[in-house]
């Protein structure tokens, strides 16, 4: 089973990709964050991906946001945002879940925080602690996504640039611990424990990816018993590398896609 999950900073800047991305490696699940449109604008961008064998899935309110699940593995129990009274005034198109192929997957685009004196800061905070709430690793679970926070030093090119900023504050990375207290397992540094510059994210400003300036901030937390599945989980940073001067196509996201496959 392969899963990718991939925030494409904008669905309409990047759907010849994703078709693209999908033919190259025939993935089973896709987890798609910031598509940045509303539902009636998704629906017929997914139409060539629908042709391809994938149930569809969006929740998107406004031009901010926007998630994603396309499978080919069931499409089941399919829930947006967070239950009950968790949900106002969190309900930000963040979170959207549904069970494919036996597995609960989660797909999130966490909150990015802004600066650490930003309302926005708190907000993501709480938005991670409301998170939990989804929570049940005594079923195989999948929680992948844009997360907004590097886990480690490790997972950042430069920390000490990092140190007064989100991303790697203290308590957003107690965030992701508490995820990982719930019963999940930070997969790839299960793959890779030690090894630096294993990266997700590098920032448009020129010669950052070219250097391998970049955040691991893409993650994938799993249920110990999907975690044991996992034969390889990497980023796809042909994705993510610039175009030639002159060529036409779409831009890359700044983000690449993370590709999971399982047993």
């Amino acid at each position: 089973m392969r899963i990718i999950s991939w925030n494409v900073n904008s669905i309409r800047s990047r759907h010849e990709r994703t078709t693209a991305l999908l033919t190259r490696h025939e993935p089973d699940v896709v987890l798609l964050q910031e598509t940045k449109c509303t539902d009636e604008t998704f629906d017929p961008i997914a139409e060539p991906w629908r042709e391809l064998g994938y149930e569809v899935a969006h929740h998107g309110v406004n031009h901010w946001n926007g998630v994603a699940i396309l499978s080919k593995c069931g499409l089941d129990d399919v829930a947006i945002g967070f239950p009950g009274s968790n949900r106002e005034p969190y309900d930000e198109a963040r979170l959207i879940s549904a069970t494919c192929g036996g597995i609960r997957m989660h797909n999130v685009y966490v909150p990015n925080g802004r600066e650490l004196d930003n309302p926005h800061y708190l907000f993501k905070l709480v938005w991670l602690e409301r998170l939990r709430t989804v929570i049940d690793a005594s079923r195989p679970t999948l929680l992948a996504g844009d997360f907004n926070v590097a886990p480690a030093d490790i997972d950042i090119y430069d920390p000490k640039r990092f140190r007064r900023t989100t991303h790697a504050s203290p308590p957003e990375r107690a965030a992701i611990e508490a995820l990982l207290d719930c019963g999940l397992v930070d997969v790839a540094r299960t793959q890779a424990p030690d090894t630096e510059g294993i990266y997700t994210f590098w920032n448009y400003r020129p010669g950052q990816f070219e250097r391998n300036r970049g955040l691991r901030i893409d993650l994938a937390l799993a249920s110990a018993d999907i975690a044991n599945r996992v034969e390889a989980i990497t980023a796809d940073t042909a994705e993510r590398t610039p175009l030639p001067d002159g060529a036409e196509g779409e831009k890359p996201s700044d983000h690449a896609p993370l590709i999971i496959t399982l047993t």
